[in-house]
């Protein structure tokens, strides 16, 4: 009965936070302003337009290149900065007879050093912004409460200013093809298109291009942000939080049942080994790998080093180690020199090796010579 009726509690519990994340789960949402976004915020309808006037399009991933030469691409607030290299490319493409739509709230460093754009400090009102007759048909645009203003130099010629006068956007020639740059890229958002003149200035932002000129839209910029590590992220649906919630259910009815997922496995007690069982091991296992040169070199090595430390000489390096040891006991060097030539000359088998070795193990440790006992003075007598 008890844990019924904790399993009641917890169906309770996720129904009750199901239907609190259902209600108050955010909108989606793209703060980059991503192409593939149907977001207030995203500009997908940019590219379905585009469409609609017969040029192609296609969305740069993967691998960053810009559209063929004369064509358009959108640049919408990049959260991967741009590098350098992608700057100068993209310049150069511009240069050589294509149009950039740069379209960005805080600006790309690289890309502004890149083009020579000129941000003012500071934020001015921009939901109505005013056209010049360089856009035809266009007249005001609607855009976001608050935008930079830039700061155009004599070749950059304003398009867009605030009821202020204050330049949000501006159109330059750069070589053989144009830029336009914009501070407030929601004009040309989804969700902005249908007010007051947007439609029409996006319009004319496509016409700056050829009948059938490609349009691209860069998205391999558009890298993780914050928002992709947000719930509403990877739970954007009722389903995605109905079965996260059920997971969270399962998990509290677990919890106040206090069941096991087993029983319990008590851990074997560690038993202690021999020494002579780990020799055992690591012999068999230089054994089976074929490891003979190696185990020759290991047995050599031992029997010098105990030899260095019976005759208080160093071991390493080799070289002196001998020499001294032919000054210091000649006898016991040359019958160590002899037992590892005989060592390293056993090919018949593992009973030659032993052999080797057990003559090698009696230079290193001889065994204790037996001294004879001092009477004691009662013996003595």
């Amino acid at each position: 009965m008890r844990g019924l009726r904790g399993w009641v509690l917890a169906i309770v519990l996720a129904v009750l936070i199901g239907g609190f994340a259902y209600v108050a789960q955010p909108r989606q949402d793209s703060p980059e302003h991503s192409s593939n976004s149907d977001a207030g915020n995203g500009t997908s309808a940019a590219r379905l337009f585009a469409q609609a006037l017969d040029h192609p399009t296609n969305t740069i991933e993967g691998n960053f290149s810009p559209p063929d030469q004369n064509g358009l691409m959108f640049v919408f607030t990049p959260t991967s900065p741009y590098t350098a290299d992608h700057a100068n490319q993209t310049a150069e493409w511009v240069r050589l007879g294509g149009v950039l739509v740069y379209a960005d709230e805080r600006g790309d460093p690289e890309l502004d050093r890149a083009f020579s754009v000129t941000r003012l400090n500071g934020f001015v009102p921009s939901q109505k912004q005013l056209a010049n007759p360089v856009l035809e048909g266009v007249t005001a645009v609607s855009g976001g409460s608050i935008a930079t203003p830039l700061h155009p130099s004599a070749t950059q010629v304003p398009i867009l200013r605030t009821d202020g006068g204050f330049p949000v956007g501006y159109i330059q020639k750069y070589g053989l093809g144009k830029i336009v740059v914009l501070s407030d890229p929601l004009v040309l958002c989804n969700g902005y298109l249908d007010k007051t003149d947007n439609g029409r200035f996006l319009s004319d932002l496509l016409g700056l291009v050829g009948s059938g000129a490609p349009v691209g839209f860069d998205e391999y910029h558009h890298g993780l942000i914050l928002s992709d590590f947000a719930p509403q992220a990877w739970v954007a649906t009722p389903w995605g939080a109905a079965i996260l919630w059920f997971l969270v259910a399962v998990f509290v009815g677990l919890l106040l049942r206090g069941r096991r997922f087993g029983p319990l496995i008590p851990r074997p007690p560690e038993v202690a080994r021999a020494d002579a069982e780990w020799a055992v091991a690591v012999g068999e296992l230089l054994r089976r790998s074929g490891a003979r040169a190696i185990t020759l070199g290991m047995l050599a090595t031992a029997s010098e080093r105990a030899v260095a430390t019976r005759t208080g000489l160093s071991a390493q390096p080799r070289d002196r180690f001998w020499n001294a040891l032919y000054a210091r006991a000649p006898e016991l060097a040359a019958e160590l020199a002899d037992a590892e030539r005989a060592l390293y000359g056993s090919a018949g088998g593992d009973a030659k090796v032993l052999s080797a070795a057990q003559r090698l193990h009696r230079i290193a440790y001889p065994p204790a010579r037996h001294r004879p006992r001092t009477p004691t003075t009662e013996e003595a007598r």
